[in-house]
Order: C-alpha cells, then sequence, then structure tokens
C-alpha cells in the first residue's frame, strides 16, 4: 500500500539528515504542514532543537497579496516556521525522492477567536470557542476558502489534504484542557457543540426553530447530564435529548452549512491548482460530528473531492461507508479516477499508537476498503517507533 507520512517543515529544517531518513522509512510521500494551528512539537532527532512552540495558527509561508485589506485574513508564522518554511522543507524532501502533498488546517484557529471574537462558535449558555470559527458566518467561508486555496497549491505539491473542513466543536485538546470532568457522551458533545452566532441563529430560524428557544433546551437536556445521567449514544440521544424534530432541524441546518463550505473550499483549490492536482479531505462518515476529522456524508464528499482520511488508528471500521460508497461510484462510472482512502493510523506510541501492529493494522484497513496509509506522525516518533514502521512497511 502506497503511504505517506506526516511532517511538519521543522522537522526538516536545519536537519539535512531528515528527508533521506524519511524517505528510508520506505513512504512515497509526505504530507507536510502549509497553513497549522496552535502546538508544542517534540523534535527527538534535530541538530538544533527538542522543542518547537507554534505559539498560534499560521501560514507556513509568505501569505500572498490577496490578503491586502481583508478581515480576517492568515497570520504568518514566528520564528518556529520562518520564511517559506513550507518550501524549504518541500524541496528537500523533494529531492530525496519523495511526493509532496499539503497539509491544511482550516476551521481550527485560537488566535483568530482572541483576536475577532465574533468569529467564534458561541453555545448554548453563551460561552465563546475561541479555537472554532463558525463557518456559518460569510466573512469566515469566504476566508476558509480562499485559504483553502492557497495553501492547499503551494509550489512543488501534487496534492492536498484539508483538515476541519467543516464545523469544530467542544471536544478539542485546547490549552490545559480541562473539559473532562463530565461524560457528556456523544449525545451531549453535540448540544455542547451546536453555535448560537447570529448567523445559526438565522439559520436555525430558517429551519422552523427559534433560537432562544432551542438555547434554553439545550440548557434544559443538558441539566441532568451535568449531574451525573447519561446523555444517550449516537444520533438516538441527540434525539432523545432535543427531541426528534428539533434535532433534526439542527442537523439540517448544519449539515447544509458544512457541505456548501466544502464544496466550495475544494472548486476554490481546483480552479488554482494545475490539472492533476488530487483533493483529499480528513473525514468522519458521521455527519454531526465535530472536530478535525469533519463529519461528512460519505456520498456527497466522494462526489466533490477525490477521496478521504480516515482516522483508523483503534478501528478502522470508519471506513466502511466510504469503501461503501467508492465501490457503488465505480460500477456506476467506469471512467471515473480511482477514489483514494487513506487510513490515518498513529505510529507514536507515547501518544497512543501502536507502530508494533502497523502491518496488522494496515492489513485490516486494506481489506475494509483501504487503498492508502497515512502515519502520524514520523517527526513526532521516537527512534524505536521508527524502526517498527520501517519493518511494517518492508512487509507491506
Amino acid at each position: 500500500m502506497r503511504a505517506s507520512a506526516f511532517v511538519y517543515p521543522w522537522d526538516v529544517n536545519g536537519d539535512p539528515e531528515a528527508p533521506a531518513r524519511i524517505a528510508g522509512l520506505g513512504v512515497a510521500q509526505v504530507t507536510l504542514a502549509s497553513a497549522y494551528h496552535s502546538t508544542r512539537a517534540l523534535t527527538p532527532r534535530h541538530p538544533r532543537h527538542r522543542i518547537v512552540t507554534a505559539e498560534h495558527a499560521a501560514v507556513l509561508y509568505p501569505p500572498g497579496a490577496r490578503w491586502a485589506g481583508r478581515t480576517p485574513r492568515p497570520y504568518p508564522s514566528g520564528d518556529w516556521a520562518p520564511g517559506d518554511a513550507f518550501g524549504e522543507a518541500a524541496d528537500a524532501l523533494a529531492a530525496a525522492g519523495l511526493q509532496v502533498n499539503t497539509w491544511v488546517v482550516l476551521a481550527h484557529n485560537s488566535r483568530l477567536g482572541a483576536d475577532h471574537p465574533d468569529t467564534s462558535v458561541v453555545n448554548a449558555y453563551g460561552d465563546r470557542y475561541p479555537w472554532a470559527p463558525c463557518i456559518a458566518q460569510p466573512a469566515t467561508r469566504a476566508y476558509l476558502t480562499a485559504l483553502a486555496a492557497e495553501a492547499a497549491v503551494r509550489p512543488g505539491a501534487s496534492g492536498t489534504e484539508l483538515e476541519s473542513l467543516g464545523w469544530y466543536g467542544l471536544a478539542h485538546l485546547h490549552a490545559h484542557d480541562k473539559t473532562a470532568g463530565v461524560g457528556l457522551g456523544d449525545a451531549g458533545q453535540y448540544l455542547m457543540s451546536l453555535c448560537f452566532c447570529p448567523s445559526c441563529r438565522e439559520g436555525y430560524g430558517a429551519q422552523g426553530l427559534d433560537a432562544g428557544e432551542l438555547a434554553a433546551t439545550v440548557r434544559a437536556a443538558l441539566e441532568p447530564v451535568w449531574r451525573g445521567a447519561p446523555s444517550g449514544g449516537g444520533w438516538a440521544g441527540v434525539g432523545e435529548l432535543l427531541g426528534e424534530d428539533t434535532a433534526a432541524a439542527t442537523r439540517a441546518w448544519r449539515d447544509a452549512t458544512a457541505r456548501t463550505l466544502q464544496e466550495a473550499a475544494v472548486r476554490a483549490v481546483r480552479d488554482a491548482a494545475p490539472e492533476g492536482f488530487q483533493v483529499l479531505l480528513h473525514a468522519d462518515p458521521v455527519s454531526y460530528h465535530c472536530g478535525a476529522n469533519a463529519g461528512v456524508d460519505p456520498a456527497h464528499i466522494l462526489s466533490v473531492a477525490d477521496g478521504v482520511v480516515v482516522p483508523c488508528t483503534g478501528s478502522p471500521a470508519s471506513l466502511t461507508p466510504f469503501a461503501r460508497e467508492a465501490r457503488g461510484a465505480g460500477e456506476a462510472q467506469s471512467n471515473r479516477p480511482a477514489t483514494v482512502l487513506a487510513a490515518n493510523l498513529t505510529v507514536v506510541s507515547g501518544v497512543g499508537g501502536s507502530p508494533a501492529t502497523l502491518a496488522a493494522d494496515a492489513t485490516e484497513a486494506r481489506r475494509l476498503g483501504a487503498t492508502e496509509l497515512r502515519l502520524y506522525h514520523v517527526g513526532l516518533a521516537s527512534d524505536g517507533d521508527l524502526e517498527q514502521v520501517r519493518g511494517a512497511l518492508a512487509t507491506l
């Protein structure tokens, strides 16, 4: 199976041995960050540093002239990725024989929420989520679409992987996260991720809901949960908390909002890209889920993008809905390009990955329909983890 390794520019720049080391793992491609959120990252083999602190979300190249006079606009990076850090790393990796895809993080930006609070998701209690731009707001949608096109189509890249192209909500490791004291469950997470900014209030109204009444219903539904009552599982649990008709109306608004943004962003990337440029989305097959792996309808997203990157650490079962849709589309259109179904497997044992079982996990993912692998994240992994990755890829 074709494999790609996630990499940050700071894993490569300043370390002349990094490109050959990554290529030596047996990967054919790297997925190299070009726009990324704030993070604190280990660099265990770099000759100049061990910890890189990216203080805020930023583009890892000089932002273009298209942003002059626009608000919001992307932030340039600081000294953790100076100049055209992406371009420098891409050139070095290509020289080692590796294909380069861009890795673009979109609706996840704490700096944007701090500087422009009105762009953030607002929950039913009036709390803002500064890490989560509301994707219903017209200015935010225009910003994300333009950012997708610019950050995706960088010189030297043959494709892109768009992360967080959809709703973000409560579930996110924000700074020193302290939100796990009450088990919200899947349904509670959904209710705490519903947005009540002016754009979303208007959107609920178009679905026949009064936003004020909806917020009160959410608060009332969650009150027993705060006292320890279970919130129920899956979409049925949301229906139990809100009432099935109300739940369906909120989902109709949010699903349509995410779908149209995904369509616009992919179209913008294709308009900016050369022929044959591949566009993938990090995706979850449950459309009401929030986060880096945007909730999508599998049939819809595979009609828009060239494929998906699906989280498979622990279980590759999330591949199944995408594989079913890809088979159906292929049978209906024999001239359709092969759909990419990339199984994303964590290979850093210190963050819950299992490099020791990579070969078995990849084999099971392939059985369920995966066509490629993504390995998260070779810049963060220990030498021992990388040795296991190298051995596993040699057997695949």
